[in-house]
């Protein structure tokens, strides 16, 4: 069985399937009928119901070529064929692509590329530039399938902004290297069942897509490491091959980016990337906070801690909502404009949460230290002027209101005031210990260090003191932290705050590691 959102059966008297489907996104397949009622024309009403289901939504099919005749007589229209199966689909889909697609094309010798650009890298730029010097017009069609670390959004962006200048950047589109046309593309596997896909997603590319754009030649880079994609280039009428540059590749960024090393990534890539391995880098810190087991009082993978009104999966949806603004954070030019990202990012995140503060400190730390890091342009990892940029950008946005902080009197160490003073116990403290400790230790540091204004709140300042105390206690004394877990979630008592600083902590040492 296929990963699908669901299937759909006939049954006999006795409950017994006779046929079924299923249908994935906007795509019914794995269709089946028992032998022995064939001839009863079970497909029919069986499709019907599914088409009903959809609100009338356009689908395609992802079938045998004996069931073509059926399908037609129901209004779809074939897109692809193979020996073994078809793509068909009853909307203008693929029609109102190509009319976009004939509307981009220029005279002259043409050719395509088509990119996953998971991130864009120093490679893509090599074959983009290699292959624009062969062609009057290049085109470059993104893939537009969203199962790929970096999402659609991003990728596009990526290639718009490190493609040369006279490449064409397109849409992508469901009808280019999709779940729909060639989903073991995604899955890097090798089969019958890949061959086939790659027969339609051609079939459909060399009938539809190329002569839309008026493209007589395909390039692709040499591809050494993938067995799927490489034999997939060996199929490609007309392809022209270049060399990989560099032996870079996207998935050795992507590893450099897992082990938290921006450098090592950044080195691979066009500056205009760089913002989004910077975003990416935010989420992985985000997640790896919410990954750790074992915090007092806080959401993880092992329960929701204090809270009854978010879990991991609430946690999760906000981290999600965010990607896209960090990205823009980096890149933002005045303080105004990042405090108005930070504020649209809250908005998304409340919606995504259902009205639940996830990371209302998270957008706030992370947002400026990703300003601060990009500085304008130049990403810098020196620590001392990524601390004065943060207090600088601190002063524009809050202006005097910083000094009519109502916790300023009380000498409160909260989060905000670390921010005021450049985050100078995060250099000097935190990331040194963090190095060393790794997450959950460091998260009891801080916890003993920070005046948190998220315990203050829920249970007052002397007892937030003395969770200083015991979080100091259970740092050098592991056995105790299983106690604070089971008092905090009984006594609702949640250090949001220090979660929200080992988040940071983690982004700073990715950039300065």
């Amino acid at each position: 069985m296929e990963s699908l959102d669901a299937y759909y059966a006939i049954q006999d008297a006795s409950g017994a399937i006779i046929a079924g489907a299923g249908i994935a996104g906007d795509v019914i397949k794995c269709l089946a009928v028992d032998q022995e009622y064939r001839s009863e024309g079970l497909l029919v009403p069986l499709i019907s119901r599914i088409l009903a289901l959809r609100g009338g939504a356009p689908a395609k099919v992802f079938t045998k070529p004996e069931y073509q005749a059926v399908f037609e007589s129901m209004g779809f229209h074939l897109l692809a064929s193979s020996s073994l199966a078809i793509l068909l689909e009853n909307g203008r889909g693929l029609q109102m692509y190509c009319d976009y697609l004939r509307a981009q094309a220029l005279p002259g010798r043409c050719g395509v590329v088509v990119m996953n650009a998971n991130p864009f890298t120093l490679g893509h730029r090599y074959l983009l530039e290699q292959a624009s010097a062969q062609v009057d017009h290049l085109y470059v069609i993104p893939v537009k399938e969203d199962v790929s670390e970096f999402p659609y959004a991003e990728r596009l962006a990526m290639i718009q902004a490190g493609a040369p200048d006279n490449v064409h950047v397109l849409q992508g589109s469901e009808y280019v290297i999709s779940s729909a046309t060639f989903p073991t593309y995604f899955l890097k596997d090798l089969s019958k069942a890949a061959e086939t896909h790659m027969a339609l997603d051609l079939d459909l590319y060399n009938h539809w897509i190329a002569p839309a754009l008026g493209a007589s030649v395909r390039f692709v880079g040499s591809e050494p490491f993938d067995a799927l994609t490489n034999h997939y280039n060996t199929l490609i009428p007309n392809a022209v091959i270049i060399p990989r540059y560099q032996n870079i590749s996207a998935s050795r960024v992507r590893k450099a980016l897992a082990g938290g090393h921006f450098s090592e990534a950044a080195s691979m890539c066009p500056e205009s990337t760089w913002p989004y391995l910077m975003a990416a880098l935010a989420q992985r810190a985000l997640q790896r906070e919410l990954d750790t087991p074992g915090k007092p009082g806080l959401v993880g993978p092992d329960g929701p801690g204090a809270h009854k009104d978010m879990d991991y999966s609430t946690m999760m949806r906000g981290i999600r909502a965010l990607r896209p603004y960090w990205s823009r954070m980096a890149t933002a030019l005045s303080a105004d404009d990042l405090r108005s990202l930070g504020i649209e990012a809250e908005k998304a995140m409340l919606v995504a949460t259902g009205g639940v503060n996830t990371h209302r400190g998270a957008i706030f730390a992370l947002g400026l230290a990703l300003n601060a890091v990009w500085c304008g342009g130049e990403v810098t990892d020196n620590e001392q002027f990524i601390s004065s940029r943060v207090h600088l950008q601190v002063h524009r946005i809050f202006g005097n209101s910083l000094n009519n902080n109502d916790l300023r009197a009380t000498g409160i160490k909260s989060a905000r005031k670390m921010a005021e003073g450049g985050y100078s116990e995060l250099f000097e403290d935190w990331l040194p210990f963090y190095a060393e400790n790794g997450e959950l230790k460091t998260l009891l540091h801080i916890m003993s260090t920070l005046d948190d204004t998220c315990v203050i709140k829920r249970v007052g300042q002397e007892r937030a003191q003395k969770v200083k105390r015991e979080a100091a206690e259970a740092s050098v004394m592991p056995h105790l932290i299983g106690q604070l877990c089971e008092r905090y979630a009984a006594e609702g008592i949640s250090p949001g705050g220090a979660a929200d600083m080992l988040a940071l902590t983690i982004f700073i040492d990715s950039i300065i590691s």
